[in-house]
């Protein structure tokens, strides 16, 4: 196994520039993989020793498309990932509490470990236009994606995970 596993989606930016930042903090500390969550396969989970999810919250939900991945990946790693470390990364309009709520249910049926409190950042974006506008994230917001991507490196590298 090797290092932080980033898997993410991203429609207008947000979510993609938070695991970019959080890819970044995590190479400083230790190795890591920043993989787009159309190709992820049940190949990368099994090589990796730990997981970052970055997904956009659309309609009080994850991403269509991250929810596609854990479709395509949760039976055939069932039972094979237990007891390693994740952490999870939203970006919403206003709320994101159920897609931080979807996967926590999806990384407790794989009894995975919790190791960070999720980096949650709200866009404000309300009107049809602000949604759909592409996204930039305040450098403060990427601070706290790189500080998550570097923690769960260390904690990796360092075996504390």
């Amino acid at each position: 196994m090797s290092g932080l596993l980033i898997i993410w989606h991203s429609a207008t930016g947000g979510t993609r520039q938070m695991a970019e930042a959080a890819h970044a903090g995590a190479l400083s500390e230790g190795e890591s993989r920043l993989l787009h969550a159309a190709e992820a396969v049940p190949a990368d989970l099994l090589a990796a020793t730990g997981y970052l999810f970055a997904t956009p919250e659309n309609l009080a939900s994850m991403a269509g498309a991250m929810k596609d991945f854990f479709d395509r990946c949760y039976y055939p790693v069932l039972g094979r990932i237990e007891g390693r470390p994740y952490a999870a990364m939203v970006c919403a309009g206003s709320d994101g509490q159920g897609t931080l709520r979807q996967i926590a249910r999806i990384a407790t049926g794989w009894r995975l470990r919790q190791v960070a409190e999720p980096v949650l950042l709200l866009t404000g974006a309300q009107s049809p236009e602000a949604i759909a506008a592409p996204k930039a994230i305040p450098p403060e917001g990427l601070a706290r994606c790189r500080d998550l991507g570097a923690a769960m490196a260390a904690g990796i590298a360092l075996g504390v995970f």
